[in-house]
């Protein structure tokens, strides 16, 4: 959100042409991040890749804040504004828009993960790590790889909500936590099933908010979580 801001500020570069610019930084911070801390972590323990990873999380709020202070910041007048009401119900053309290109950085996403070589590589790399370097597929390349799709994923993401979305260095938080549900829900590794289970996120904050109290939107979809995970700890679709 903030590359696109600034490429908006410096530039008048508009969101939504920055994207392709946004999702390139991103996957090299992903690539920096996966050769200077993670490849040193992935043999420790969990506790240790948990503290490392949180670590890095602070580090990188603490950064912004000093080189952009806390304030909130937004895009004046973006390409994607307004509103559009289909049968009595107004929806924001930015939110609508971000779903559309966010549901087709999806498909992509399964399609190179499920047809390409390289992810196929990727899904053994993640079953069994000794068993692909036996058969010649280079771990660390694929894991390096992985780091690169993952934050180009949020760059697209970032890119499409600095459209309509207060830009500040903790707004993130928030969107991590749904990000684990939605993880959690659909079942560890399974793509599909982060879809669908960002779909029912949606529905249950939506409607919860609607029907009960707004306020109380959260703990809706933590809720959901919480039964999911007494009942069906491997996912809804899919598998740890």
């Amino acid at each position: 959100m903030f590359s696109s801001f600034w490429l908006w500020s410096l530039f008048g570069l508009d969101p939504i042409f920055s994207i392709p610019i946004t999702i390139l930084l991103m996957a090299f911070c992903g690539v920096l991040t996966h050769y200077f801390l993670i490849r040193y972590i992935l043999k420790a323990k969990m506790l240790i890749q948990i503290c490392a990873t949180f670590g890095l999380s602070i580090f990188i709020r603490s950064i912004a804040q000093f080189l952009w202070t806390p304030d909130f910041r937004n895009i004046d007048k973006p390409l994607l504004e307004g509103r559009l009401e289909i049968s009595g119900m107004f929806i924001g053309q930015p939110q609508l828009i971000a779903s559309l290109v966010c549901l087709v950085a999806f498909i992509l996403l399964y399609l190179f993960v499920t047809k390409t070589e390289t992810g196929l590589a990727l899904q053994a790399t993640a079953q069994d790590r000794h068993a692909a370097e036996i058969l010649g597929i280079p771990s660390d390349k694929m894991f390096a790889i992985g780091w690169a799709i993952g934050l180009g994923c949020v760059g697209v993401a970032g890119g499409m909500m600095a459209n309509y979305f207060f830009i500040f260095t903790d707004v993130g938080i928030n969107f991590a936590l749904f990000a684990f549900v939605a993880v959690a829900l659909g079942g560890f590794g399974s793509i599909i099933g982060c879809l669908y289970a960002g779909i029912i996120i949606g529905l249950v904050e939506s409607l919860g908010g609607l029907l009960i109290d707004p306020s109380f939107k959260l703990l809706y979809v933590f809720a959901i979580y919480l039964l999911v995970v007494i009942f069906r700890p491997q996912g809804l679709f899919g598998r740890y």
